[in-house]
């Protein structure tokens, strides 16, 4: 049995990488060789055994989202994968019998990967998960790298879509980290009329400017309220949760117009929030998106692509540090600390 290496998460939160089955593929999936994965709040929220549906009776589990591999082996109805291709999101699905007692939180931080193919034949009926339809090849143009940033690209921009924020509306978005900055990035592009950004840190405030925000404010020095009540007297249309915590929620009650918007991206520690609406006009609405649909995720490349192949993108702006697998251990430290300004990128 051929072995591989996975970033293992164990019950008491202690982390190790620890010696594996390499995992097994079917007639319609792709083997792939990790070449990098990104690091990310949701790991975050899995080291702290505090994610929404990964309970600790399922610890240890392999941890890893946001890995993009080379197929180095495909099952015998695939027909969209081909040796040597460059592919985002495998996947390392919990087997009983290669890992038992073992859990996967994805597992792409493991030296290998599988990968569905919707392509692949299906006989009648049958149809591919929805992972496949994210499952997608790389440009050959982009950094197989610095490619884990499409990942979190594709997410936020089919959040926007689902969320419907439109040219003529205005948004003020809380946090200015990786996922914060990527979507006052997109919201620019797409000509949103005023971004503004809050967060408690003026260098992620510089950065948001740099990334399109019109207004930025330290809401550790100023009165959020007063301010965007001063612009917008009447509330702002949306109100957008970019770090996953739930007080933001009640944060942005006294700020969104009638019928305004608080959208919430990312999936809380805690599964119950306490909304206190006294300060919030009559009619207003609250909407989590939790885990992106992977089928939209996967139509969103397309335009993230175009972006990017047309020089208003620029992936590296995302990008602060890049740590060997074999530091993956001293990587997590890090990011538990606070050390890592932007995007985190494990390279195999």
């Amino acid at each position: 049995m051929e072995m591989m290496r996975s970033f293992i998460i164990e019950k008491d939160g202690s982390t190790e990488l620890r010696e594996i089955p390499r995992p097994r593929i079917n007639r319609k999936q792709a083997l792939v060789k990790m070449i990098a994965n990104g690091m990310c709040g949701t790991d975050v929220k899995m080291l702290h055994r505090t994610f929404k549906g990964f309970p600790e009776s399922i610890y240890p589990l392999m941890l890893g989202h946001e890995g993009v591999g080379e197929v180095i082996e495909t099952g015998e109805d695939v027909r969209g994968y081909k040796i040597g291709d460059k592919v985002l999101l495998p996947f390392v699905d919990p087997d009983p019998e290669l890992y038992p007692g073992l859990g996967s939180g994805w597992g792409a931080m493991s030296e290998y990967g599988v990968v569905w193919d919707k392509d692949a034949v299906y006989e009648e009926g049958e149809e591919a998960p929805d992972c496949a339809y994210a499952q997608t090849v790389l440009d050959p143009s982009v950094d197989p790298v610095d490619a884990v940033m499409l990942i979190t690209f594709r997410e936020v921009l089919s959040n926007i879509r689902y969320f419907g924020v439109q040219p003529e509306n205005n948004i003020v978005v809380f946090g200015c980290g990786p996922v914060g900055l990527s979507f006052i990035k997109f919201l620019s592009l797409l000509g949103v009329s005023d971004v503004i950004a809050v967060d408690i840190f003026d260098d992620k405030l510089e950065a948001a400017k740099e990334r399109g925000a019109t207004r930025t404010f330290n809401s550790k020095e100023c009165d959020i309220v007063k301010e965007i009540r001063s612009i917008y007297p009447n509330g702002v249309d949306y109100v957008l949760d970019a770090v996953g915590s739930p007080f933001i929620v009640n944060q942005a009650m006294p700020l969104i117009a009638d019928r305004g918007k608080v959208l919430c991206y990312g999936v809380p520690e805690k599964e119950e929030i306490t909304i206190d609406f006294s300060k919030a006009d009559y009619n207003w609405q609250v909407i989590y998106q939790q885990m992106p649909r992977k089928r939209e995720e996967g139509e969103a490349t397309e335009q993230v692509m175009e972006w990017i192949n047309d020089g208003k993108l620029i992936i590296k702006d995302f990008i602060s540090d890049y740590f060997s697998f074999d530091n993956a251990v001293e990587a997590y430290e890090k990011l538990l600390d606070r050390q890592i300004s932007k995007k985190g990128i494990i390279v195999f």
